[in-house]
């Protein structure tokens, strides 16, 4: 598990934090988060790409790539703040999904069971099953529940003849008993699929959707409040698991299997952010960011933010914690800095 670099393009870290290699403990240890690239595509149903997702969202910034990142609205740098180090990516050949995903599973793992919190970024969403399920190997199968951000449910059974693939994940990682069915959370879920025996299923294992018309009428934070309390009931951790598509295709245009209707991307961000600071967030995949298919990086910008609102909040969330503070939603930005010096008269 050497580190590989990256399957694509340069290799570049994410915002120039720090290189860690998996193979030698020392270069991530007392890390608190380590980023994975997961560049897979071989789980596809529409269209490919997503194995260059991971350089995209690494990259697509028009700030330096300093490792440091201050958020206006959470004052708190979660570059700096925390210890984030960057793994690369894990090696994953399209064409062999079975060997491709228990590769990323182990990496998953042993970033897990270092204390820190794996960030995978993706890739298409079959890659959810190892991620999910190698934190859960560690915290404990039916341990861990899963806020999960989609335009889809991805819980098909089989699909063009297999068993895995990128509409499959959910179902198999509740199948495998990784994590339980009534701890899972879907929001933003429109348009025309799964069929109507994939959604009995879902009944079946008392999985909770979310559907973009219940949203629309009750409210985004009503509906996530609401998911919160499901998703800490008997669980240690929340897995967050992001797919890019959850949003319309008109701030998301570079995914395979784009859906009109969908979140903002403001929609999307405030919704990490509370995530992270109001749950024990213990690992974040983001995932179906198609580049060949994105238009002026629209896409790839909003995934890179992405991660970094999780991170920025789980670094305020610590903050929090140790200093027995809250963050203020409220509170103008200038509120915490002293009036400037005046100038003294002629």
């Amino acid at each position: 598990m050497t580190r590989y670099g990256a399957q694509y393009g340069p290799d570049i870290t994410y915002l120039g934090v720090d290189r860690c290699d998996l193979d030698e403990p020392a270069t991530y240890d007392g890390a608190d988060v380590v980023v994975l690239g997961a560049p897979f595509d071989g789980g596809t149903s529409h269209r490919p790409g997503t194995r260059f997702g991971p350089q995209a969202i690494r990259a697509t910034d028009y700030l330096p790539h300093d490792g440091s990142r201050p958020s206006l609205a959470l004052r708190t740098d979660g570059l700096r703040d925390l210890r984030v180090v960057d793994a690369g990516d894990v090696e994953m050949y399209s064409g062999d999904i079975g060997t491709a995903l228990p590769a990323l599973e182990a990496a998953v793992e042993r970033v897990a069971r270092a204390g820190a919190i794996p960030v995978v970024l993706g890739g298409d969403h079959s890659i959810a099953f190892a991620d999910a399920k190698g934190v859960a190997n560690v915290l404990g199968h039916g341990r861990v529940s899963m806020i999960h951000f989609d335009a889809h449910a991805d819980t098909g059974d089989i699909e063009f003849g297999s068993l895995w693939g990128h509409g499959q994940p959910m179902r198999r990682l509740i199948e495998s008993g990784a994590l339980r069915g009534d701890r899972f959370l879907q929001i933003g879920l429109r348009g025309y699929w799964p069929p109507p025996a994939t959604l009995d299923w879902m009944a079946q294992q008392r999985m909770r959707s979310y559907e973009m018309t219940e949203i629309g009428s009750r409210g985004l934070e009503a509906c996530l409040t609401e998911a919160f309390g499901i998703a800490t009931d008997e669980c240690d951790g929340v897995f967050l698991s992001v797919d890019i598509d959850v949003c319309d295709p008109g701030h998301a245009p570079g995914t395979g299997t784009p859906e009109p209707g969908g979140l903002t991307a403001r929609q999307l961000l405030d919704s990490v952010r509370r995530i992270c600071l109001e749950l024990p967030v213990v690992g974040v995949d983001v995932v179906e960011v198609s580049p060949p298919y994105d238009h002026a990086d629209i896409t790839a910008a909003l995934a890179n933010r992405v991660v970094l609102e999780a991170l920025s909040a789980i670094a305020r969330r610590r903050r929090d914690a140790r200093d027995g503070t809250r963050w203020d939603p409220a509170l103008p930005l200038l509120a915490d800095r002293p009036d400037p010096t005046p100038e003294s008269s002629a």
